[in-house]
């Protein structure tokens, strides 16, 4: 993506789209991380002159470097199945409380803690970890570095100090020497020599922590954010971590934010049992197949879709027709029904986490921001407010490319002092739409089938 920032104007432009996604090898999943790169490099030069680069990725993956700076093999897809087994482990060394006491985050099977562990006496080879855009921004500068956004997600970044949490890493047994020095976002990493000296800066680089820069929230509302995409990440904005036992037994994440703040949130399994429906069904008809959903009775059959049956790859027709019936549930009879039991559930989850984020801190929720590429979907955004009896304002859909941009902008020059001005400018330059409550489905009594 190619971006623009300045006063009253704020642009994104698709400049190079190519598949990605894991790729299996013998027993392991993996992801092409060279092929990214190369990809990634295609697509800087294909956009032109260009005043900085920021990347941003998913969360929690990393590759291993050795002393000499080499790649010590691809890294490891987090939908593998490697952790089975590793949360248990690690919880006879580490109580549960206690990790969340020191990291504030989300128990996730594969949070990079638990990935870091199951490596076992291959870490003995390793110099340093990097996550997948600071691996990335290293091959681009030759700088070794960990931004602070995705470095809160590893479940090795001591939320109250904001720094590694090297005792825990110790404890565990990860070498606390694999941690590389952190960086703000904001930070000009260094310049892009193969590409003719581009700087490039450290955005938020946890692709949600950009996703949030860019919620459109007006000053003084209370708002919650849903980043909607292959996972939807729920929660609200704060400006100090929460690490109650309420918010462990909820199992609410506290991950850095740009800016200092606090993202409080759930991953809600989001859209990847959509996305791999279709993969299923060998359809790409997305648009179709929503508007015969919309169509389909609203709540009709309704799964937990935070289920950990649903994080693998697989049949999730078969996955979703097994949870109905084991919760009573008539399954869905045919392709729109499937489809519209994974966008209620999906916002029936949607309704469970705001709810608890704001029991949990204390804090109403007037209006839910829905930022991402779900903002696109009509039925989950509609649905998504008649579940949580709030408006909810779609848009932006490119939300963490402006919120990379963004940063850039301001790490560059431009005039965007804090997240006020930069939510303002989303605001002045992006479509936004509104979707009201309609009041008219029992979505409490369609949680309570789910036990």
């Amino acid at each position: 993506m190619a971006g623009t920032a300045g006063p009253s104007v704020l642009t994104v432009e698709e400049i190079r789209r190519f598949p990605n996604g894991g790729v299996r090898a013998g027993p392991a999943l993996y992801w092409d991380i060279l092929g990214l790169y190369r990809e990634t490099l295609a697509g800087i030069r294909e956009a032109g002159r260009l005043d900085g680069v920021g990347i941003d990725s998913w969360a929690v993956d990393y590759g291993l470097l050795d002393d000499r700076g080499a790649l010590l093999g691809n890294p490891v897809h987090y939908r593998d199945s490697r952790t089975d087994g590793v949360p248990a482990s690690v919880s006879a060394l580490v109580s549960a409380r206690s990790l969340y006491d020191v990291t504030g985050l989300q128990q996730l099977p594969f949070n990079t803690l638990y990935q870091l562990v199951s490596e076992g006496d291959r870490l003995s080879a390793a110099s340093t970890m990097l996550l997948i855009p600071d691996l990335l921004n290293y091959w681009l500068t030759g700088s070794i570095g960990a931004e602070r956004t995705n470095a809160s997600t590893t479940q090795l970044y001591d939320v109250r100090t904001q720094s590694w949490a090297t005792s825990l890493a110790s404890r565990v047994g990860i070498p606390p020497r694999l941690l590389p020095p952190l960086r703000d976002p904001g930070m000009v990493v260094g310049t892009a020599d193969e590409l003719g000296g581009i700087p490039v800066v450290a955005v938020g680089s946890h692709d949600t922590a950009s996703a949030v820069v860019a919620v459109p929230a007006a000053p003084g509302t209370n708002f919650a954010y849903i980043s909607s995409g292959t996972w939807s990440l729920a929660g609200l904005e704060l400006p100090a971590p929460v690490l109650t036992d309420e918010a462990l037994a909820a199992n609410f994440t506290n991950e850095g934010g740009v800016d200092g703040t606090i993202r409080f949130l759930r991953n809600v399994m989001g859209l990847w049992v959509l996305s791999e429906t279709l993969r299923t069904w060998s359809t790409p008809d997305l648009p179709a197949l929503l508007a015969a959903a919309a169509s389909a009775p609203p709540l009709a059959a309704v799964v937990d879709i935070d289920a950990p049956e649903f994080l693998p790859p697989g049949d999730m027709p078969a996955r979703l027709s097994a949870a109905c019936r084991a919760t009573g549930q008539r399954p869905p009879s045919d392709r729109a029904a499937v489809v519209r039991c994974i966008v209620d559930s999906l916002a029936l989850a949607h309704r469970r986490t705001i709810q608890a984020a704001a029991r949990i801190t204390g804090r109403p929720v007037d209006v839910i921001h829905l930022v991402g590429g779900g903002a696109r979907n009509e039925l989950l955004c509609q649905s998504t407010a008649d579940a949580c009896g709030v408006p909810v304002l779609a848009g932006p859909v490119e939300a963490a490319a402006l919120g990379n941009v963004l940063v850039q902008a301001r790490a560059l020059g431009e005039d965007l002092p804090d997240l006020a001005a930069m939510r303002e400018l989303v605001r002045e330059t992006q479509e936004i739409r509104r979707y009201e409550p309609s009041g008219r489905e029992d979505w409490a009594a369609a949680e309570a089938r789910l036990g």
